[in-house]
Formats: structure tokens, C-alpha cells, sequence
């Protein structure tokens, strides 16, 4: 069966509600800023997918240069390889990263959707895996135990066995004491894992990380320092013991490529929107597997099961639904874990919702 022929591509902006702001050490999020993307085929399939744009801002222009894009691409089929090799000679002169990688990823997901729905078979069953429950663990932001109680122990009792909160907004100290409380909380048979969003230098995070060692045995820590420093990720490596988590900041196949031959962390953790859609995914996830690093996705649960599905050294599916509430149906957690859903990346969009969103 011939792919879908690209009849027209439209975006929109949305200002999504958030079961959860999103706090961080240098920002907080209390509603999700995406934009959706449908792409329009001749056959009447309409393939959608989102980017999570971070800041408002962002939104509009990602919205124009992803239809200029698609003014580019109709009467051509959704055939994801080949679109994504077009756009990336495309835009090989300007250069593949932020707006540019996000409208290619975004667009390379869209396809995937198109060709999933036009052949009535999910993602992960074209890329030749069986949609099969994927472990998760529950993401939350800096934990604060006024509210962070209750969220803690609500992960449990979804089934959980791993959680990830973040740290390094304020002091060492505080960040000992959130943990101190977090561990007690969640008890010694559930991981935990730390996110430091990038807010450290190298001296500052081999200190805090050696503190954190003495005391807690922690699956991970995630991006202590910015993620374009690959000597102070070597350093850290030397210099501490704990096992180190980046990738959510790594821009297409080529800065994964980079990053992993320079050996700054011992997992991966490949984001769908920046690394190129699935079509980048699935080739940095093979050169994470050629290096024998465990990969586990960054937030966009409902794309990010159907590749992580088909990745061989596959870990963990970070649970943050950032689109839930715009849904028609959202990803659903089953005794903390996941399954990719079908047709496509089994989205829908809740039109409902999404008149009360738009931004």
C-alpha cells in the first residue's frame, strides 16, 4: 500500500492545563505550552502530533515556519524517511537545531501517525516491535512536602517502582532533606532518581553529588551541568560514582553521536521532539545500543512508548503528561506501566478542550 499524499499541513497553539506545574531548579511551568500539528492526506487519513514549546513565546513562530514547511511538502507522500532526509537537506545550510529540529520532529511524527492510521497498525508495529507495557516511573518536579506527599504516594499506589524529583533549587542541604523525606516516603524498594536540570557547575556538582552518594543509593542523577559540556560530564564521570543520566538536550542523531562517543554519562535519555521524531530516535538509539547505554525516554508518553517499544536497550518511560488534558483519549498507567497505543501514536485530539486552550 502506496503512503499517504500530503494534502495540507495546519498547526495550532494551545495553552494546555497541567494535572501538575512543572517545577524545576530554573523554571516553573503551570500550564503546557504546544503546538499541534495535523497533517492532511489526499486519502482523508489526517496525521497529528505535538511539540511541548517550554515558553509561550515560542509557540507562534514554531506554528508559521512549520507551515511554510508543509506549503513545501504537498502532493508528496508521508513517507517518513524520505521526508525526513528532504528536510534535512533543507535546512542543512541554516543549521538542524531548536525551531528547525523541533518543526522537523514534529512533522517526522506526523507522518509516522498518517502511515500508522493509513495501514490500520500503530507505530511500534511498523517499526517491528509488539506494543508490549513498558516500565514507567513518575516524574515529579522539586519536591515540596506540603504538596508532594500525597503526589508521592499516589505513585505508589499506581504501581510505580521508580520516581524522579527535582533538585539543586536551593541549597545542598535542602537537597539532602528532600530526600531524606522522599526516601522515607517511597521506601527501599522503589528507585529514585534525580534531575538537576542542568543548574550546576562541574566543582559545585561533584560536591553536591558526593554528598548525595554517601547517603542515597540513587538509580541516576540526570543533567547536573549544561548539556554542551561534554569535559565537565567526563569529569563528573571520573570524579563521582553514581551513575549519570543526559541525552533530553541532545539535538538530532548527530549531537547524540557526539555526545556518546565523547562518554559523558552512562544512560541516555533521548527526547522525541528534539532527537528528530521517531525516525531520529530510532537511529540514536541505535548508536546508544552500539555503546551499550540503557535508553529511557523524556516526557511526550504517547510517541515515546511506540519507540521506545521498538528500542532494544530500552529502559525506562518517564511519565509527565504534558497533553493528557487536550486528549481524547490519554495514555493510561497500568500498575506503573505503559503501553503504545494504536492506530498511528493512537492520538486524538478532545475538540472540546482544545476551544477552551487555544491560545
Amino acid at each position: 500500500m502506496p503512503a499517504p499524499t500530503i494534502q495540507a499541513i495546519k498547526t495550532r497553539a494551545v495553552l494546555a492545563p497541567l494535572k501538575r506545574p512543572i517545577t524545576t531548579a530554573v523554571a516553573a511551568i503551570e500550564r503546557a505550552p504546544l503546538v499541534l500539528i495535523d497533517v492532511e492526506t489526499v486519502e482523508g487519513v489526517v496525521g497529528h502530533s505535538y511539540l511541548f514549546t517550554y515558553t509561550p513565546m515560542a509557540m507562534g513562530p514554531l506554528c508559521r515556519l512549520i507551515e511554510e514547511i508543509g506549503a513545501t511538502l504537498t502532493g508528496k507522500s508521508v513517507s517518513p524517511t524520505d521526508r525526513f532526509e528532504e528536510l534535512s537537506q533543507m535546512f542543512r545550510l541554516l543549521g538542524r537545531q531548536g525551531l528547525v529540529a523541533m518543526a522537523m520532529a514534529g512533522l517526522d511524527m506526523a507522518f509516522w501517525d498518517a502511515a500508522g492510521k493509513a495501514r490500520g497498525m500503530s507505530v511500534a508495529e511498523m517499526l517491528g516491535a509488539t506494543p508490549t507495557p513498558l516500565p514507567c516511573y513518575d516524574s515529579h518536579g522539586i519536591f515540596e512536602s506540603s504538596r508532594d506527599v500525597a503526589l508521592l504516594e499516589r505513585s505508589l499506589a499506581e504501581g510505580f517502582r521508580a520516581v524522579k524529583v527535582k533538585i539543586g533549587a536551593g541549597s545542598a542541604a535542602e537537597d539532602l532533606r528532600a530526600l531524606e523525606a522522599i526516601t522515607e516516603i517511597v521506601g527501599p524498594d522503589v528507585e529514585v532518581m534525580v534531575d538537576y536540570n542542568q543548574s550546576l557547575t562541574t566543582p559545585e556538582a561533584i560536591r553536591r553529588i558526593r554528598a548525595l552518594e554517601d547517603r542515597f543509593a540513587l538509580a541516576w542523577i540526570e543533567e547536573p551541568l549544561p548539556a554542551e559540556d561534554h569535559a565537565g560530564y567526563r569529569s563528573l564521570r571520573e570524579k563521582t560514582r553514581t551513575p549519570l543520566q543526559a541525552g533530553e538536550n541532545w539535538w538530532l542523531p548527530d549531537d547524540a553521536a557526539r555526545a556518546i562517543n565523547a562518554r559523558v554519562s552512562d544512560h541516555a535519555m533521548l527526547d522525541i521532539m528534539k532527537i528528530g521524531g521517531v525516525t531520529g530516535w530510532m537511529r540514536a538509539a541505535a548508536l546508544a545500543d552500539a555503546a551499550s547505554m540503557p535508553v529511557s525516554s523524556h516526557i511526550f508518553v504517547e510517541a515515546s512508548a511506540h519507540a521506545l517499544t521498538a528500542t532494544p536497550n530500552r529502559h525506562l518511560l518517564e511519565y509527565l503528561d504534558v497533553a493528557g488534558e487536550i486528549l481524547a483519549e490519554p495514555s493510561e498507567v497500568v500498575n506503573g506501566t505503559l503501553t503504545a497505543r494504536g492506530p498511528g501514536l493512537g492520538i486524538a485530539w478532545n475538540k472540546t478542550a482544545l476551544a477552551r486552550c487555544e491560545a
